[in-house]
């Protein structure tokens, strides 16, 4: 429950000196006396709180009040809007957002959830669908997504964007994004197009299920992000459309990424792609033990990992003989070096 600050009451007027219940002090048998403090001078502390949601309304009033360590806890049933909030935590004391799958964020348009500079936050559970694009972080760090599931979007998914950095996903479903077939539907988006400014860094994608019918790749990083780690996840790649060169699962256009242990099927062409649209991005990605299925691809590639610009000096590509590729053409384009 949370603190409210001390009423002047009859009996606790604020004379020379001020007499307060012995509850309050938290001891027996003790006053304390000294020169009076307004509760003005000493607002009280927050103190998290659990806030029961049932209603759409009751969600957007918790989402625009609360504080470090605060749980609003979903109840099972359908929030019809948009839903946004400009409440941070701390990184000590996020903010959760919690239901089950059964808790249900349904969009008519635009957002379904939209975290604008509200970092530090826990969304765990419910579902979201409906709109244009699922969950969107703005100037949002150290958000942590953990089992949600993200259907039925006109565009992407789950969008790390405007430099918000230090951010996961993990254990999640997303399918059925960009719906409307523009080709703008990413499963997971992270940075912007068009420049090197948005520092959407460090974000892990992990152990989620991507697919089927995502109308763009399942993952899309930008150039400009650094530090993208992208682990355990499952692929499907039936929905890509081929608008916007999609032709992939995993499309990385940032530095230093990791992308290990992943599964994919289902293709038009590649399974992984690295592309060098700004000097000096989509570099020093490392690859390792992911199983790729190219059956039925019939793109004009058709490799597990092309890396479309490679110099190994300067924008050097980490392949290793962990990977492993059926159907297509092979595991990576010709002069790229496979390493044990």
């Amino acid at each position: 429950m949370r603190t409210r600050p001390i009423q002047h009451t009859p009996a606790h007027r604020p004379y020379g000196r001020v007499a307060f219940p012995l509850a309050l002090l938290g001891c027996t048998g003790l006053l304390a006396t000294g020169p009076a403090t307004s509760a003005a001078a000493h607002p009280a502390a927050h103190t998290a709180a659990v806030i029961p949601v049932s209603t759409a309304q009751q969600l957007k009033d918790a989402l625009a009040t609360a504080g470090p360590g605060d749980t609003i806890s979903l109840a099972d049933g359908t929030y019809r809007g948009n839903f946004k909030t400009t409440r941070a935590g701390s990184p000590a004391s996020p903010i959760t957002l919690t239901g089950s799958a059964k808790a249900v964020l349904t969009a008519g348009g635009g957002y379904g959830l939209h975290l604008n500079g509200a970092g530090d936050w826990r969304l765990r559970g419910f579902t979201v669908t409906g709109g244009q694009k699922g969950i969107v972080m703005d100037a949002a760090n150290g958000v942590h997504i953990d089992g949600v599931t993200v259907q039925g979007l006109t565009m992407e998914g789950v969008h790390w964007r405007k430099s918000s950095a230090n951010g996961s996903i993990k254990n999640s479903t997303i399918r059925n994004t960009g719906t409307d077939g523009r080709g703008m539907g990413e499963g997971i988006y992270v940075g912007s197009a068009g420049g090197t400014s948005d520092k959407s860094d460090h974000i892990l994608i992990q152990n989620n299920t991507l697919g089927p019918g995502i109308g763009g790749e399942n993952i899309d990083v930008k150039e400009g992000t650094t530090g993208t780690r992208i682990i355990g996840n499952t692929f499907d790649g039936s929905g890509l459309t081929g608008t916007h060169y999609d032709d992939s699962w995993v499309d990385i256009k940032g530095n230093d990424v990791l992308v290990e242990n992943n599964v994919g099927q289902r293709t038009t062409n590649d399974g992984y792609q690295t592309h060098e649209v700004q000097p000096g991005w989509g570099c020093r990605t490392t690859f390792r033990g992911n199983k790729s299925d190219l059956s039925g691809s019939t793109g004009p590639d058709r490799y597990a990992i092309h890396v479309t610009h490679y110099d190994a000096q300067r924008c050097p590509t980490t392949v290793t003989s962990s990977n492993t590729v059926t159907g297509g053409r092979g595991l990576t384009n010709p002069g790229i070096p496979v390493r044990d």
